[in-house]
């Protein structure tokens, strides 16, 4: 920045103090252009801002390209919970862990799918990355850590979230961005970091010998410049807000859109198309419970069915054919996840009775049961009928089959017989009128696939050789890369910070 000779005025204006509305303006990004970077980071995001930051503690000159006109990314959206061991919070309170039981257990939940090098560099350096939060004014709930909240559980207690954003569960992302943002700001005071908002990464520049040597942006006039560095950092998130991507990645249709709308994989085009590869796409598996809107492929969330972790469920469930295929208590979620992945376009239907809606606790977070009652008839997701056939026709499931399933289900409850499926919670019998159903669909925040990096976060060719001066971290590695073919708590958030902030350390 000393070299455009930037009045304070002008810095003012177009500096930290509005990071978050202003873009630089043409002439002072093309006098940028003319700049050697020892860094270039695209994506100011989760995992793009702490890689910023420890690279520009360390005296690095560090150039950040930004697609939104915000810093931030995911953590808009993220519910921010993150998990590590060693960390001060379990040390307030008594609790003994390691990375050692850390790795274990991600490695158990996610039955060993995810990339164990990358699993391991996280175990280790994930509870100094949450310490270091700490040490910067990140604060929790006071109940946490915790051993789960929507996932399956951990051994020891070191979940957990941060309270910013406590009347909504999706905003919690918050209070780890404003724990950052300050450090991030500083850098830019400073002159480490330059900040490119509303700026795109639209290719890398390749040497004769396959180098990396900068990146070819447009700003947000339709504008192209070059920008020339030691080190790309590809920070730029996945594509779970691109259909057709995610579609091709995974071979699933991206059933619910509410991802960051930047999350549109630009970072996995940019790494193939200097050699990198994807992988990962065969780790999906849906989450639980979403009722969608409409029809639409993809749809947006209309209502999120409380899973059994935080609900034991008085619904049975089954799939197109009217059957069930999965016990519905079970104390896995991420097994009642694998079966909802296996059925038909991932529906599934609730089926109740009114009885079960007057006695039982909420089913859909922040509805009351009675608009459940109010909803049927006039939204496609949810139907009533004064029979279980009738409901099955307006449901268009299988009316004899949904007989069976409803009667085998009520017989067994009665009697006190064992349930077909193991089901143990069986409050109550189906067979009080009217009876309502409520569609469901398998669903995901994140996109599996991602670029291949070896452990030291450079990009590979197929062949297991790094492209030299490329790194990748973050989503854009691919959720799978750590989580597996599970969602394993906190997964999702700690390895973006903690890779962000070991190569910022290391580059």
């Amino acid at each position: 920045m000393n070299n455009l000779k930037l009045s304070k005025r002008d810095f003012l204006k177009y500096g930290t103090s509005l990071l978050t509305a202003a873009a630089l303006p043409y002439p002072y990004q093309a006098a940028l252009a003319k700049e050697h970077w020892d860094a270039i980071v695209i994506g100011a995001g989760t995992a793009g801002i702490p890689a910023a930051i420890s690279a520009a503690e360390r005296g690095l000159k560090v150039l950040v390209i930004e697609k939104a006109s915000v810093i931030g990314g995911t953590l808009f959206v993220s519910t921010g919970q993150i998990s590590g061991a060693g960390t001060v919070f379990q040390e307030r309170k008594g609790i003994k862990d390691s990375p050692d039981q850390h790795y274990d257990d991600i490695m158990r939940l996610n039955h060993n799918t995810s990339d164990p090098k990358l699993t391991r560099i996280l175990a280790d350096h994930a509870g100094p990355t949450i310490n270091w939060l700490a040490a910067n004014g990140y604060t929790i709930f006071e109940n946490h850590p915790v051993t789960k909240m929507a996932h399956d559980a951990f051994s020891v207690p070191r979940y957990q979230q941060g309270p910013k954003g406590a009347t909504s569960p999706w905003g919690g992302g918050l209070a780890i961005l404003n724990t950052m943002k300050p450090l991030f700001d500083k850098e830019v005071n400073k002159g480490s970091i330059t900040i490119l908002l509303e700026t795109s990464a639209v290719d890398l520049i390749q040497s004769s010998n396959g180098d990396i040597k900068g990146v070819v942006t447009q700003n947000n006039q339709g504008q192209t410049l070059e920008y020339k560095g030691q080190s790309v950092i590809l920070a730029s998130g996945g594509c779970a807000s691109n259909p057709r991507m995610y579609e091709e990645l995974h071979d699933v249709p991206l059933y619910c859109q509410m991802a960051y709308p930047q999350s549109q994989g630009a970072g996995l085009i940019l790494g193939q198309s200097v050699g990198g590869f994807l992988r990962g796409g065969e780790k999906y598996s849906p989450l639980y419970g979403m009722i969608l809107s409409d029809d639409k492929v993809p749809s947006t969330p209309y209502g999120v069915v409380i899973n059994a972790i935080e609900r034991k469920p008085w619904e049975i469930l089954v799939n197109s054919e009217g059957k069930r295929f999965v016990q519905e208590d079970h104390e896995s979620i991420d097994h009642i996840e694998h079966q909802i992945g296996k059925q038909s376009a991932h529906r599934h239907w609730a089926i109740l009775d009114q009885r079960m809606l007057n006695e039982m606790p909420p089913m859909i977070y922040d509805w009351t049961n009675e608009r459940i009652m109010n909803e049927a008839g006039s939204h496609t997701m949810f139907k009533s009928a004064s029979s279980v056939r009738e409901l099955a026709i307006q449901s268009g499931l299988h009316p004899l089959n949904l007989e069976k399933s409803v009667n085998d289900f009520n017989v067994r409850v009665k009697n006190k017989q064992a349930d077909s499926m193991g089901r143990l919670h069986r409050p109550l019998a189906i067979e009080e009128g009217p009876f309502y159903s409520v569609r469901m669909s398998g669903w995901s925040l994140c996109s599996f696939a991602g670029l291949g990096v070896n452990e030291n976060f450079e990009v590979m060719r197929p062949t297991g050789e790094p492209i030299k001066n490329l790194y990748a971290i973050g989503e854009v590695i691919g959720f799978g890369a750590t989580s597996g073919n599970a969602y394993v708590n906190g997964m999702g958030v700690t390895p973006a910070l903690t890779y962000g902030r070991l190569l910022g350390q290391r580059i």
